[in-house]
Order: structure tokens, then sequence, then C-alpha cells
């Protein structure tokens, strides 16, 4: 088994610097022609990235390991978390904090094995200077309670102006749980960087509510960003249709599975409609369903013209989507053969897309 991993990690080397040796392909967009390189490939069920300060670039694989992308060349982080590989759970997102050039402090979300069942769970390490090493990992929050299902994990993490860090649950697939406060299912927490409740999170004072609770009544999302402006914005999977955007607010309930916007997979209508007053309706939302994961909203350094768009990538349908006006409307479907089954997409510090197609195992970037 040890021969085989190396291998593979041979392997994996060898085509991510044959990848960034390709010469770049392009795809057409909204009048105009986009560049795309393959940056690296080979990538087993990729989930996440997230740049460094230096350039290169963290990627996470569902099976729960964590490669380093430097100069076309792939190599293992070792010290990562066991992971509890198992349905849509494994090793998820990968966040680099503001102050990394500081701290070398990542942060992992992922499934964790507890007892019978299986819970979301955020850990937090440094990365050695040579970024092959997590060193000190530890986890800093574990939802509660466990559920013995393989579904609706979230997870995605998002860092705060303040720098406090946000992250996503799913509803584990019971749905009832996404409208409990005492349940941290089916809902967007907000932590501080050692995992502690910040004091003024909307639920401190509840009696009997989970403390790290910002917002709830969510399905699945699997998609968190922040704006320019600081808004925060988050994409959640409906059933069958109801896919929603959403914009973030403070103690905010979003309506699931009381209101949606689709049906259950069955056909059997969801709820009690689509409106319901003191619960919040989604910017957009698509029917059929898209499967959306992350999503963007784009600074604009790049292709002025869309500042403030917002990207989302389709794992259903392999595309990316651009929305964009008042009221937000998915106006623009980006793809090719490189799009497949999008996990991630992200906005590079030059002002380029990047993101990570499952279907071809590999990191593309978009640029004029």
């Amino acid at each position: 088994m040890l021969a085989s991993l190396a291998q593979r990690f041979i392997a994996l080397t060898l085509l991510a610097t044959v990848g960034t040796a390709v010469s770049a392909q392009t795809l057409s967009s909204d009048q105009r022609v986009l560049k795309i390189e393959r940056m690296a490939h080979g990538l087993d069920i990729p989930w996440a990235f997230d740049f460094l300060p230096d350039g290169s670039v963290l990627i996470t694989e569902k099976d729960g390991d964590l490669l380093h992308l430097a100069a076309g060349r792939l190599t293992r982080v070792k010290g990562t978390s066991k992971v509890l590989d198992q349905g849509q759970g494994g090793l998820l997102d990968v966040l680099i904090p503001r102050n990394f050039d500081r701290t070398r402090r990542i942060y992992l979300s992922y499934s964790k094995r507890l007892g019978r069942g299986s819970a979301t769970a955020v850990a937090t390490g440094q990365l050695a200077r040579r970024n092959t090493q997590l060193e000190g990992l530890r986890d800093i929050f574990v939802a509660a309670p466990p559920a013995d299902s393989g579904r609706h994990f979230g997870s995605r993490l998002a860092e705060g102006p303040d720098g406090t860090l946000y992250v996503t649950l799913g509803d584990r697939g019971d749905r009832p749980s996404a409208q409990s406060l005492t349940s941290h299912q089916g809902s967007i927490l907000r932590l501080n960087p050692d995992g502690s409740v910040p004091r003024d999170n909307p639920f401190t004072k509840q009696k009997g509510a989970q403390p790290e609770i910002w917002s709830y009544g969510h399905r699945n999302p699997q998609g968190l960003t922040f704006a320019a402006d600081g808004q925060l914005w988050s994409v959640e999977h409906g059933a069958r249709g109801g896919d929603e955007v959403n914009l973030i607010e403070k103690g905010a309930n979003y309506g699931w599975p009381v209101i949606a916007y689709g049906r259950h997979y069955s056909g059997l209508k969801i709820g009690e409609g689509t409106t319901k007053p003191g619960l919040k309706q989604p910017a957009h939302y698509w029917d059929p369903s898209m499967a959306p994961s992350n999503l963007l909203v784009y600074s604009g350094s790049m292709w002025p013209d869309w500042r403030g768009d917002i990207f989302v990538g389709s794992l259903k349908f392999g595309y990316i989507a651009r929305l964009s006006g008042q009221p937000l409307a998915e106006v623009e479907q980006i793809r090719g053969d490189e799009t497949g089954r999008i996990r991630d997409l992200r906005e590079a510090p030059d002002g380029s897309i990047w993101f990570l197609s499952e279907t071809n195992g590999a990191l593309y970037r978009l640029s004029r």
C-alpha cells in the first residue's frame, strides 16, 4: 500500500509538470475569449483549493490527502486528520487566513467518525516552512449532534473581515434539524479563530441554542464567500429544484424545510410553499437544480465590467454560472470540456479565476 501511494505521488508530480507545459486553450464567454490553462491534473476527487501568499496552492482530495502545488509540481502534505471518506464526506475545504505569513496557520474542514455516526469538524494547524507537513493539527469545532447519514456535511469555510471564521453545515438529511437552534445541522456558524464563540453572535443568550450559529434554515450550503463590501454570500443545494443563492444576515432563518423552491425527490411538495413571513427569500434560485458548489463575488481587477458579478460552479451540468443585476439573475453559462463537475472556484490575487473539475481531476486558470 505504501509503495502504491508513493507511485501515485510520483505520477501526480509528473502529470502536474506536464500539465503546466501544455499550451493554453480558450473558452468563449459573453463576446470575449477566455484563455484557459491547466495548472495541475491527475487529482483524485479534488474538493477545494486556496492560494498561499507565495503564489502556490493547497488542494484537498476527498479521500483525505492535502496536496501542495508549486511550479507545476504536486507534493503531499503530511499530518492531516483521519477523515471519514464515506458518501458526501471526506476531507473537504481548506482556508488560508490573511495572517498566514505571520502564523503559518491553515484551516481544514472534514467529516469525522464519532462512534457509529459522524459529524463535520474544523481543524487548524501550522504549515511547516517547506510546505510538506502540518504541525500541531487539532480540532477547534465538531458539530453536534453526530448523525448516521453520509449526506449533507456542508462544509465551506470563509474568513470574515474581522478575522472570524464562518462554516457551512448541511442538515445531514434530517430536515427538521435545520429549524432547531439546539442542533448545529443546517446552519452557518461563526467562530473565533481558536474555535471559541464570539460574544456578539446572535444566539449566545438564547437558552438551549448552539451559540456558534449565525444563520439557520439551510439544507446543504456548499459555497460561501465574502464580497469586497463585506456582505456574506452562500449557495446551497435544494432537493429537486430550488438550489439557492443567499445573502446571509445575522440571526436570519432561510426557511428549509418550511419553505423551498422545488420538490422532494419523490415529487411531493416541500413544506408550506415558497414564502412565509419571517423567513428569508433567496437572492436567486434554480429550477431545475444545477447542483452548486462554491461561489465567488468578482472584484473586477482583470475584467472590470464583471465587477460585483457572482460566479457559481455547477456540479450537475458542468458549467460556471455568471449572475448579475437587480434582481440577481443568471446571465451567462461558461462551459467547455474543462468545466465538468466543478467542485470549487476562486479568484486569484491577480484577478484570474481558477476552478477545480472533479470530472477531469484537474485545476484550471481562466484569464485574458
